[in-house]
């Protein structure tokens, strides 16, 4: 077991670090909504958590990571929740309503529509599932046990703003809040007891499961702690323009502006995610109460919680509401303006999240990152993320790092779920340049022509889904600055005008072959992932100096040969879209077929072996 070093004993965490025990640990992160099991209907359940935790102790694994699990809005994304409170009610098991034999064979009924060996969830059965449990509701007359109103009195900060919202939203004909009647946009106060009056039972319903979902909840969270498991939750910094957040506290928002993402080599015009900003003023005005009851709320399920986009809270990037979307990231700028305020602005909110919470926080701090996030993150005592396909010496030698490199605080893995599986990564995205991006570079203040140099530069007959891959001629500077400048009408480019393109170049040219080298295997490379590449893969997260390894579940599959389809289409989610294909992906295995699986013995020698049991 690592030692807690003087370091981290200074950390406004260390209260943290000595409740869970500073030891290595492996673990899964699994969306619940590609889960299903024998008894749920359509999507994972809360339920099902508990075949996961079933799963985690045969394989070693000691942490569940979850996805955040707040009620969905109309894309379906996790991470543009109507709520940073309350939780989704597709994800309410149905079960313990199921000693009701009316309701028994209404849900047995809803099974058979259900489309079998689907590859996504069908998200229509939200709707089925809440006109059942309306019936359950008007049924069991459940709210009025004193249960149910200490719940609601203990929620009160959130939930009857939540639960008018969502009715008013309903009447409204599922308008955003800013396009609803102004009495209600601007929360008139007689207007909103009115509308409560008339609407009571329905309000009512939807505290009703809330409360159902506190309760099943929990009960997962005893079931982890009876076996030993911790629960990991995930805390988006923002939340979504028409959500019950926004329209209830409207002056913590600066709603003139959608937060997003600078491009970068993934993404050649950034994001634009379309939440709005915050206003720390305002909210520290209010002595952060906001942030404070989302953490105590997330305390009540969770044992380790992730901080999405963390470097957002040392500034973000903000993009005028009315930029055409066309534009994505192109045009915003960072907040604050001032680069010298960022540090301590993140230290400031982060101090009071740790003060205000027994969790361990654990940091999303990927993409382009200011020196001082690391650093404060590390003063803090908070582990940040160590992807390896992005652990390189990225500056020199262009190579891979060894596991021994990686920092000991820090959570490594071989995916996220906004990244492509890493055998689909292997085979269609390393050694490749993003195709959007290299050509935006050639159209700007340069004028490279890139119809000119593309089949020069790059094999188009390996290139796929809009990444390009490299020549192996293609083997010095040189020869890249030479075939850029036949794209060139005037004089020659100097190299010193080219930096960005050979920066790329070398991060990217030959990277399998230099990953090769680091996964240790013998003969010659190959394109194809099979499970002797995965496990090696998988290996060097597992051997990491972190003091957490958090693979995705998907990753972990990749072990077996259940994945049939091409390795693209198993993906999460694809930044900077919208999809139906996106937060909506299926295991091709059942929870009580992965009990059963012999790969559990497999994943549970690897850890054990690694020392992270």
């Amino acid at each position: 077991m690592p030692e807690l070093n003087e370091d981290i004993l200074k950390t406004a965490s260390i209260d943290k670090w000595q409740r869970i025990g500073f030891k290595r640990r492996a673990g899964v992160l699994v969306p619940l909504f590609s889960l299903h099991s024998k008894n749920s209907l359509g999507i994972g359940d809360l339920e099902d958590l508990k075949l996961v935790i079933d799963w985690a102790v045969k394989t070693g694994n000691s942490i569940i990571e979850l996805l955040p699990l707040n009620e969905l809005g109309a894309l379906f994304c996790p991470y543009e929740s109507i709520s940073s409170f309350a939780l989704e009610p597709v994800y309410l098991s149905l079960s313990p309503f199921s000693k009701d034999k009316q309701i028994k064979k209404k849900i047995e009924e809803i099974k058979e529509t259900l489309t079998k060996d689907s590859l996504y969830v069908d998200y229509s059965i939200k709707q089925k599932k809440l006109a059942l449990l309306w019936q359950i509701f008007l049924k069991e007359e459940s709210f009025l046990a004193s249960e149910f109103k200490d719940f609601v009195e203990k929620n009160d900060y959130w939930l009857k703003d939540f639960a008018l919202y969502k009715v008013l939203k309903e009447k409204h004909k599922g308008l955003p809040w800013y396009e609803w009647d102004q009495k209600y946009q601007n929360r008139d106060k007689q207007e909103l007891e009115k509308f409560y009056k008339t609407y009571e039972k329905e309000i009512t319903f939807q505290m009703w499961l809330q409360w159902q979902l506190y309760k099943q909840m929990k009960e997962v969270k005893t079931y982890a702690q009876r076996k030993k498991i911790l629960l990991k939750g995930d805390l988006p910094i923002l939340v979504s323009r028409d959500s019950a957040d926004v329209w209830a506290h409207q002056k913590y928002f600066k709603l003139e502006y959608a937060a997003g993402a600078p491009p970068d080599v993934y993404c050649a015009k950034g994001q634009r995610w379309g939440m709005p900003t915050h206003n720390w003023q305002n909210i520290s005005q209010d002595d952060f109460k906001y942030l404070k009851e989302r953490l105590k709320y997330a305390q009540e399920f969770y044992d380790l919680l992730r901080i999405d986009h963390v470097v957002g809270l040392f500034r973000i990037w903000s993009i005028p509401y009315e930029e055409p979307l066309e534009n994505k990231g192109l045009n915003g700028f960072f907040e604050p303006k001032d680069e010298r305020l960022w540090e301590e602005h993140g230290r400031s909110i982060l101090k009071i999240m740790l003060e205000n919470t027994s969790l361990l926080l654990c940091a999303e701090d990927l993409g382009i990152i200011p020196k001082v996030c690391p650093k404060v993150l590390k003063e803090l005592g908070i582990p940040g993320n160590d992807v390896q396909r992005w652990m390189k010496d990225w500056k020199i030698t262009h190579e891979f790092l060894e596991p021994k490199k990686y920092r000991l605080l820090s959570v490594a893995m071989l995916s996220t779920p906004d990244t492509t599986n890493w055998s689909a990564w292997w085979e269609y995205e390393a050694g490749t340049v993003d195709e959007e991006l290299f050509m935006r570079k050639c159209l700007d203040h340069r004028q490279i022509n890139f119809n000119l140099i593309k089949d020069k530069l790059f094999d188009l007959s390996r290139s796929y889904y809009g990444r390009l891959r490299w020549k192996e001629e293609i083997d010095s500077v040189d020869k890249l600055v030479s075939i850029l400048n036949q794209g060139v009408s005037k004089a020659n480019l100097p190299e010193e005008h080219l930096l960005d393109f050979i920066e790329i170049y070398e991060n990217s040219y030959q990277e399998k072959e230099k990953l090769w080298r680091t996964l240790k295997l013998k003969g010659p490379l190959r394109e194809k992932c099979d499970s002797e590449i995965i496990y090696q893969a998988l290996k060097i997260t597992l051997e990491a100096n972190s003091i957490f390894c958090i693979n995705t579940i998907i990753d972990w599959l990749y072990l077996t040969d259940i994945f049939k389809a091409d390795s693209y289409q198993y993906r999460i989610n694809t930044p900077g879209t919208v999809s139906p294909k996106n937060w909506s992906l299926r295991l091709p295995i059942s929870l009580e077929e992965l009990l059963e699986d012999k790969l559990n013995k497999k994943i549970y020698l690897m850890i054990k072996e690694a020392g992270r049991i």
